[in-house]
C-alpha cells in the first residue's frame, strides 16, 4: 500500500537527511522513554487515527495497514539500529513526531486513492 511508494522513498530520505539529530547521541544508564519506544508509541497512534477516520476500510484492509506499519518499524530498527535503545532527546522526539505524522499522511493518501 505504502512502503511501495514513491512518497515512502522520499519520507526515508528524510529521514535519512536528519540522521544526524541521531549520531552522537549518548547512550545512557537513565531510565528515560528510549527511541524504539517513541517510535512505536507515535506509529500507532497514528494508524489507530487512520483507521478510526477511515470506519469504511475492510478487514483485510486494515490488516494490511498493520503489516505495512510492520515493515516501516523494521525498516526503522534497520537505520537506527545504533541507537534504538537509547534515551530519545528532545529534539528526537519532535522529530519522531513529525515523522509518524508523514506516514499518517501518506496512508491518508494512499487510502483516499482507493477505490470507493
Amino acid at each position: 500500500m505504502v512502503t511501495d511508494t514513491e512518497g515512502y522513498v522520499h519520507i526515508i530520505e528524510y529521514l535519512t537527511e536528519h540522521l544526524s539529530l541521531f549520531e552522537g547521541a549518548p547512550a545512557s544508564d537513565a531510565k528515560g522513554i528510549t527511541v524504539i519506544e517513541v517510535i512505536e508509541q507515535q506509529l500507532g497512534e497514528q494508524i489507530i487515527s487512520v483507521c478510526s477516520q477511515n470506519e469504511d476500510l475492510t478487514f483485510n484492509q486494515r490488516n494490511a495497514i498493520i503489516r505495512e506499519v510492520d515493515d516501516i518499524l523494521y525498516d526503522l530498527e534497520e537505520i537506527l539500529s545504533g541507537v534504538v535503545n537509547h534515551p530519545v532527546t528532545t529534539e528526537q522526539h519532535e522529530f519522531l513526531i513529525e515523522f509518524a505524522t508523514l506516514i499518517k499522511n501518506l496512508f491518508d493518501t494512499e487510502i483516499n486513492a482507493l477505490p470507493r
